[in-house]
This record gives C-alpha cells, sequence and structure tokens, in this order.
C-alpha cells in the first residue's frame, strides 16, 4: 500500500466527538504511539525516512503538512481533521512543516523505536533506494 489519507470512524455526540483508532483503521499491528507538541513557529520535524516501520500520522489538533517524497515524486498532505490520518508506507522520506499554533501531531507506528531502522540523511535515503 502506497501513503494514503485514511478516515478514522468519527462518533458524534452533542457532549464531545470520539475518535478510536484500531487495528482495523491502520494496515498494521501497532507497536508505538508517539506525539508531537509545542512545535515552534518555522521549526520542521522529520527528515527522515524508515527502512521497516510503517506509520499513521493525525492531526489530533491545529494543523502540519506533511511532505513525503519516494525519491521520485514528492507530494504535500495538509493535516488538519482529527478524524482521518496519513498512512505512511516504508520506503518514505517525510518532512512535517508548517505547524499551527497549538498543534498536537499523534504518530501510530508499526515498531518500536530502532535507530537501525532510521536513514536520516537524504543522500543516503537516494542510495538505499536503488
Amino acid at each position: 500500500m502506497k501513503s494514503a489519507i485514511l478516515n478514522i470512524l468519527k462518533i458524534e455526540d452533542p457532549r464531545g466527538n470520539l475518535s478510536v483508532i484500531e487495528k482495523n483503521v491502520v494496515p498494521f499491528p501497532i507497536k508505538r504511539v508517539y506525539y508531537l507538541y509545542d512545535v515552534p513557529s518555522g521549526a520542521e520535524r522529520g527528515g527522515h525516512a524508515h527502512k521497516i516501520q510503517e506509520e499513521f500520522i493525525i492531526a489530533v489538533s491545529g494543523s502540519f503538512d506533511v511532505i513525503l517524497n519516494d525519491g521520485t515524486e514528492e507530494k504535500v498532505f495538509s493535516l488538519n481533521r482529527p478524524n482521518s490520518g496519513l498512512y505512511v508506507s516504508t520506503k518514505t522520506w517525510r518532512e512535517l512543516r508548517n505547524f499551527s499554533s497549538g498543534a498536537v501531531c499523534l504518530v501510530v507506528s508499526s515498531g518500536e523505536f530502532d535507530e537501525q531502522d532510521y536513514i536520516r540523511n537524504y543522500d543516503d535515503f537516494l542510495a538505499y533506494l536503488k
């Protein structure tokens, strides 16, 4: 599966909405969840690719852009709804930019942290793809 926006069930209620991320939402077993917040204005996050790990990125609050690059094509996804997220496949370079004030980025991952799975230099990423 290539990277794509996936919808999360939204249960509407006058007391507030509820969304749930379960195994039927993401196309991989969930091994880790982390979140980014208090990102300073103009700061960028990401700047890496994973060899094996898959991710599902959600703007739980606020908005930000995710720039994905597969080595030949670049796409920009603007995330701003807590009931949809971006599936990011393996071997995809990602950068996160343009965080709004108060934005919270939730990442659901297929793997636990493993530095060996990261490619942190774009030229190394391109070489890895060959």
